[in-house]
This record gives C-alpha cells, sequence and structure tokens, in this order.
C-alpha cells in the first residue's frame, strides 16, 4: 500500500510541475514582442528656446552719474535729506 500510495504522489508532483514548466512559457510567448531599431520611437528634438528681449532699464541713472548729479545739485545746500553727504 505505501508504494503505490507514494507512487501515486510523485506522478502528481511530476505531473503538476510539467505543467507548471508548461503554461508560464506559453503565456511568455504569446505576449513578447521584439523592438528592433525601426520600431523604436524617435526622440522629437526639444524647441529652442527664444532668446530674451533685452530689457530696457528707462531713464535710470547709473551710480557715478548720479553721484555726480547730487555733488552738482547739492553745492551750497544743506547737509540733509537727498543732499546728505553730498552738500560741502
Amino acid at each position: 500500500m505505501k508504494t503505490r500510495h507514494l507512487a501515486s504522489t510523485f506522478a502528481s508532483v511530476g505531473l503538476g510541475l510539467g505543467l507548471l514548466a508548461a503554461l508560464p512559457t506559453s503565456w511568455a510567448a504569446d505576449s513578447f514582442t521584439a523592438v528592433t531599431a525601426t520600431d523604436k520611437p524617435t526622440k522629437k528634438p526639444k524647441p529652442a528656446k527664444a532668446p530674451k528681449p533685452p530689457t530696457d532699464k528707462g531713464s535710470a541713472e547709473s551710480k557715478t552719474e548720479r553721484d555726480k548729479r547730487l555733488l552738482r545739485e547739492c553745492r551750497g545746500r544743506p547737509n540733509t535729506g537727498a543732499c546728505e553727504g553730498y552738500a560741502s
């Protein structure tokens, strides 16, 4: 009795393993698609950024121009307000 039970157990395990080994290979064969160099999507070139327009500083004066103007305008005035440090 033990031999018959052991033989049927081995047969069942062997059959089960055989089915488990056969099924995934058939599934993989159905869903696999090879990608060749011609099938790959081509990369789109990135659009070039538009150059930034030059910023207009308007009528603003530079620091050296401001210093010269304040020295000229503040001559003889009291050393207060905008003329502080420029009056003589």
